[in-house]
Formats: structure tokens, sequence, C-alpha cells
């Protein structure tokens, strides 16, 4: 954290650069994301002020908005690549039973989950973990672990029965999801 005499200078660099850096997220990020990018951007700033080049600090805050930038990039297309993959499992399941088609159901409605939901369901459901063991895996007590799993198995459930059709809806009530094992 910077002393007092450095929030002084923090603040005069942020009045003086602030402008510019938005300028350069508006016209690399769009509108919607620019905010978010100058905050990062001067959040970083303020973190490695210190380390700051006396001279050039708009390049180097630039610089820092760039790869904000390609970060954030980044994590939405990892986000696309992996809902489009689920997507993909669920368009090659073909449709030869019941069981078929709610696996289909439930892979389409996982795919539209948010990254945090699929993530608990199938370090479940999937990798076989614990609840304790999968706490450990996103960084969160057991208990916060069990309330995000709760939580996410009832968003998958509405995803599913959203994603049925009423001739499907009588046939199942609600989806198979994996039962926690016990602690």
């Amino acid at each position: 954290m910077a002393d007092p005499e450095n929030a002084q200078e923090f603040t005069a660099l942020y009045a003086e650069n602030h402008r510019r850096v938005y300028a350069y997220a508006v016209a690399r990020a769009g509108w919607s994301l620019a905010d978010e990018v100058v905050a990062e951007t001067f959040l970083v700033a303020w973190r490695r002020f210190a380390q700051m080049p006396g001279g050039a600090a708009l390049p180097w805050l630039l610089g820092v908005a760039r790869n904000v930038i390609r970060e954030r990039f980044r994590d939405e297309e990892r986000q696309r690549a992996i809902a489009a993959e689920m997507l993909a499992w669920a368009a090659d399941t073909p449709d030869v039973a019941d069981g078929v088609a709610e696996r289909s159901a439930v892979l389409a409605a996982l795919a539209g989950l948010s990254e945090n939901d699929r993530e608990a369901l199938t370090l479940i459901a999937w990798d076989g973990l614990s609840p304790r063991a999968a706490a450990r895996v996103v960084n969160c007590s057991a208990a916060a672990f069990l309330v995000r799993l709760h939580r996410a198995r009832k968003r998958l459930t509405q995803a599913v029965t959203a994603a049925q059709s009423p001739t499907t809806r009588s046939l199942t009530t609600r989806p198979v999801i994996a039962k926690e094992p016990s602690r």
C-alpha cells in the first residue's frame, strides 16, 4: 500500500491520465467495459506505484490497460469455448431414449450456467470429489461450497425444466443430478 505522500502523487497521476486511459479503453474494449478496464488499470497502478517509470506514466498505464483488456477477452473466449464444447456434447448425443434425452437436456443446461456453477457441479459429479475437497479446489470453506453447490443444482434443475418440452416434462419431474457424497 502506498504511503500518504504517494497518495497525493497517485491522485495527481490519476487526474492527469484518467481521460486518456479511458479513451484507450473505449477504443479497444467498447463503452460497456471501459469503466472496468480503467478501474482495474488504476488499481494495478496503485499497487505497483513504486515500480512505475517516472517520466513515462501514460505508456505504462496504457500497457497495463492493454493487458487488462487482453486478459478479459481471453476469459470471455475461454467461457465461449467451454459452452460451445458442452453444447457440442449435447448435440452429438443421439436421442434414442428418455435417459439420453435427459442427458442431452442436462448438458445443454449445464453449458448455459455460469463458470462457477458448472465448476461446483462438475467437481462433485464428474470429478468425484467430496464437498470438502472441492472446497479446497475453489479456495473456500466447505460450508460455503455446499451453499454454492446447492444453488448451482437449483439453477441447473430450473434450466433443465425450462429446456424440456411439455411432453418430456410429464415423463421426468427432475433431472438426474449426482448427489453429494457423504462427508
